[in-house]
């Protein structure tokens, strides 16, 4: 499926505090915790708990949310199939958009039972 750019802005109006309790009552349905919840969230954007917390009293968009984030560098890395887009081939010009599935992706991974050191991805070494 291809994003457009109403599907993008849609995305970037949403504010972030109305979906995050969805977000939880999927993991902890699943058996798994908010502290892993924002050990994936801390891990993608670099927000504390604090910061998270004051975001979510603040009510800002998904597109405040994500242009205050400081995205880890290996979220190249998350690929695959979410809500029938694959990630890797969402445009960068739907950049808020393209961030939102990194973070359902992991959150994906979390609620499927994966292990956080396979979800939290670092690069590989090179072989040589």
């Amino acid at each position: 499926m291809k994003v457009t750019a109403e599907k993008n802005e849609k995305v970037a109006k949403m504010i972030f505090a109305s979906i995050y309790p969805l977000y939880l009552n999927r993991l902890v349905k699943n058996g798994r915790t908010e502290e892993e919840l924002k050990q994936v969230i801390e891990w993608l954007t670099g927000y504390d708990e604090n910061k998270l917390q004051e975001l979510i009293e603040k009510k800002v968009t998904f597109e405040t949310f994500f242009q205050e984030a400081n995205i880890h560098p290996n979220a190249h890395l998350i690929k695959g199939v979410v809500c029938g887009y694959r990630i890797e081939e969402i445009e960068d010009k739907f950049e808020v958009y393209k961030k939102c599935r990194y973070m359902e992706k992991l959150i994906d991974e979390l609620a499927r039972g994966r292990k956080m050191e396979k979800i939290l991805r670092k690069e590989k070494p090179n072989s040589k």
